[in-house]
């Protein structure tokens, strides 16, 4: 089994990559991302309009696949391909991979959120704008032959009415800059800033309701899920202010498209203009279709030549920094953090596994609680990877899975594996300390701690004994009655089997509950199952237990 915290510069959630990743490019994407690719060692191979059928038959040897709007990676896909790492989408949106099964898999799913942020953000002021003056029924009403319509068509400036926009995500923000810059009022909500002070100057929060009652144009950017499906409903389509127009250039699925078809022909508002529809494209027999006062465009959100290129090379370079170094950004499934903090506490991930696996090894039980402390400098920094990396470790023992940052979390819940953090209260003399407590499902508690000395992690406590101890190779336990010549009981034991000590730390019968001294071995090779019996059977001898750091 393999983890990404092995042999690692940094903390990986893949194996280093042996510069033969294969890559399938599921869809249209700029040649300049194959170069990328290519520059980095690695084999793009495009194969684009492929089936469900199609594509499983191609993807059992894919370390990477990367694709955008058209291709659905479903689950059947991903289980057709154990040696699958990353799933990249040349966009923001991947509801068209199933992130679930993804996780599941240990398979991280990125996005490129940055490339198509002005593209989309100015689609949106676009439609508003159209919608505000009746472009596209003007252009239509030219084509037809028709003229004299200005009375019909008379439109709303902008400036000075109210913009409401829903989500202030990285397009939402967008929005609200150029709706500011457009002498706008403007007003929105997000639920990850309730409470919160507004990021934008001259931008007002306001809670959801409030926000549908006062704004003029309501613009959508949030994600689909099932929090936000159906978020503007047939009662909040109603509850808009009389004569306000929608914008959709987010997701399909924010909307209640039928409700809103009937807000419309109920005058309730004024007009509406949709990038994304909750099936695309919609059918010949939806009601939004036929009427005058909506616009509809077939998802543009990201469709302009310097977006498609932005998207491309973003998500190619992340690919490859993940096959290559490890370094997932953009996941949708892992903590953010950057790649230059993801390096400087690399040793301390690598410790944190140890720490996991060892505390996993000692208990005859399996974990059910898992406490993780962290004080000193470390305590100050973003340590998501770091309780991650304690949680890997806790897990593997007995998982015949691969397990990795992805796919721990959810391991632990199917296993009932709670994850705490929790304040150091202990002084120590350490400049950092990561500390980790397991309770077992019969009651077993075991401590462990560690620290990084330089970029060398150290095993620094184990129970109630202060150690120093190099967190690799087998480590052997004992407990012992505290009498002399038990040292030398053990050496000439290993010694006959032609297993030499690496380092030797013992810990004193006065520091342990049970008044039984400990004995921590760390050898160079690997003692047999016979060899541990042998040790079990010396008189002084009251365990034995053997830990692979």
């Amino acid at each position: 089994m393999t983890t990404p915290l092995q042999e690692a510069p940094a903390p990986h959630t893949a194996p280093p990559a042996h510069r033969a990743d294969r890559i399938l490019i599921c869809d249209e994407l700029s040649p300049e991302a194959l170069e990328v690719f290519a520059a980095h060692g690695l084999r793009p191979e495009v194969c684009t309009g492929l089936k469900e059928a199609e594509l499983i038959a191609r993807v059992h040897d894919a370390d990477a696949l990367v694709v955008r709007s058209a291709t659905k990676v479903t689950r059947a896909i991903l289980d057709a391909a154990p040696r699958l790492k990353v799933v990249g989408r040349a966009g923001v949106g991947v509801d068209n991979v199933d992130v679930d099964a993804a996780t599941a898999r240990g398979v991280v799913v990125m996005n490129a959120p940055a490339g198509n942020t002005t593209t989309t953000a100015e689609l949106a002021i676009s439609l508003m704008l159209a919608l505000a003056r009746n472009v596209s029924r003007g252009d239509r009403a030219v084509r037809a032959g028709e003229w004299k319509l200005r009375g019909k068509l008379l439109g709303s400036e902008i400036s000075g009415k109210t913009l409401g926009v829903v989500g202030l995500g990285r397009i939402g923000r967008v929005v609200a800059t150029r709706g500011l810059g457009l002498a706008m009022k403007v007003v929105a909500y997000d639920p990850y800033l309730s409470g919160q002070r507004s990021p934008l100057e001259g931008v007002e929060l306001l809670a959801l309701d409030e926000l549908l009652a006062r704004a003029d144009f309501v613009s959508l950017h949030v994600p689909y899920s099932d929090e936000t499906r159906n978020l503007l409903s047939r009662e909040r389509l109603f509850a808009m202010k009389p004569g306000a127009r929608l914008i959709n250039c987010a997701r399909g699925g924010l909307v209640d498209e039928v409700a809103l078809a009937e807000a419309l022909a109920a005058g309730r508002l004024k007009g509406a203009a949709l990038d994304v529809f909750e099936s695309e494209p919609p059918p010949k027999e939806h009601p939004l279709l036929t009427r005058e006062d909506v616009i509809l465009t077939p998802h543009l959100g990201a469709s302009s030549e310097e977006a498609q290129r932005n998207v491309a090379l973003e998500i190619a370079q992340q690919v490859s920094e993940f096959l290559l170094e490890g370094v997932a950004r953009n996941a949708v499934n892992l903590p953010a953090t950057s790649s230059a903090t993801l390096k400087e506490l690399a040793p301390w991930v690598l410790l944190a596994e140890k720490l996991g696996s060892t505390l996993a090894q000692l208990c005859d039980s399996p974990i059910r609680t898992l406490e993780v402390s962290l004080s000193g400098e470390i305590a100050r920094k973003d340590t998501s990877h770091v309780k991650l990396a304690v949680l890997v470790g806790a897990l593997r023992k007995g998982c015949d899975t691969p397990l990795n940052f992805v796919n721990a979390p959810r391991l632990a819940q199917e296993r009932g594996l709670a994850l705490h953090e929790r304040p150091d209260e202990e002084s120590h003399f350490l400049h950092s300390l990561v500390k980790a407590r397991a309770v077992s499902r019969d009651g077993e508690v075991h401590v462990v701690g560690g620290s990084v000395f330089g970029r060398d992690p150290r095993i620094v406590r184990i129970d109630e004994h202060y150690l120093d101890l190099v967190p690799e190779g087998p480590l052997l336990v004992t407990t012992h009655v505290d009498q002399p010549g038990v040292v030398g009981l053990l050496g000439t034991a290993l010694g006959a089997a032609k297993i030499n000590i690496r380092r030797l730390e013992l810990g004193p019968a006065s520091r342990a509950k049970d008044g039984l001294a400990r004995g921590f071995l760390a050898l160079y090779d690997q003692p047999s199952a016979q060899v541990l019996e042998t040790l079990a059977k010396l008189e002084p001898l009251r365990s034995v237990r053997l830990i692979q750091l």
